[in-house]
């Protein structure tokens, strides 16, 4: 039988799009789960492959079947998280910004903030904002989601952090006068 530190490394291997950091198992203790037992047994079983297989379209660049098998999940178990979290990445990738800032938002609402799926879309949220250049809201959605265990939102935050950004700087302006004393620097 695998460990949980090999099914996450496998995970890596065959899920190359996600941040490394997100590999649940690889860098945590313990592996963050929703809490699903709110859910009939049904119909969450019938959600997760609708799921599965809209995340295997998605992954063979068949958007729209993926965004219809989101939807018919979601429309089975509409106060389950995961199923939104998936859409919105799938939006993502068509460029539909607001739809998967909507989406997102509602994952994150849905889930309480906690468990993988709040991870996830957080993070997946941080992202759109710092490339919308909204810094600030990255930076509290990266917070957020390191403090729920995710590698890759931690370092995204410490990059948004402005004291750490300055300390680097001056870190690098001291190393860079201590390999060539001779050339003079612009100051801070």
């Amino acid at each position: 039988m695998a460990s949980e530190h090999d099914r996450a490394v496998l995970q890596a291997i065959f899920s190359p799009n996600t941040p490394f950091g997100d590999v649940p198992g690889l860098d945590q203790e313990q592996e963050l789960k929703d809490d699903d037992s709110l859910f009939d047994a049904d119909s969450l079983r019938q959600v997760k492959d609708l799921e599965t297989r809209g995340v295997s379209a998605a992954e063979t660049g068949d958007l729209q079947q993926a965004l219809v098998l989101f939807g018919r999940a979601i429309s089975i178990l509409p106060q389950r998280a995961s199923a939104y979290n998936n859409r919105a990445q799938t939006l993502r990738l068509q460029g539909n910004r607001e739809g998967a800032l909507e989406d997102l938002d509602r994952a994150i609402s849905l889930s309480g903030g906690q468990g993988r799926t709040a991870c996830q879309a957080l993070v997946q949220r941080g992202l759109l904002h710092r490339l919308a250049g909204q810094d600030d809201e990255a930076h509290q959605d990266f917070r957020k989601a390191a403090a729920l265990g995710s590698e890759f939102a931690r370092q995204q935050a410490v990059l948004l952090n402005p004291y750490a950004a300055l300390c680097n700087k001056m870190l690098r302006q001291v190393i860079g006068k201590l390999r060539n004393p001779d050339v003079c620097e612009p100051p801070l």
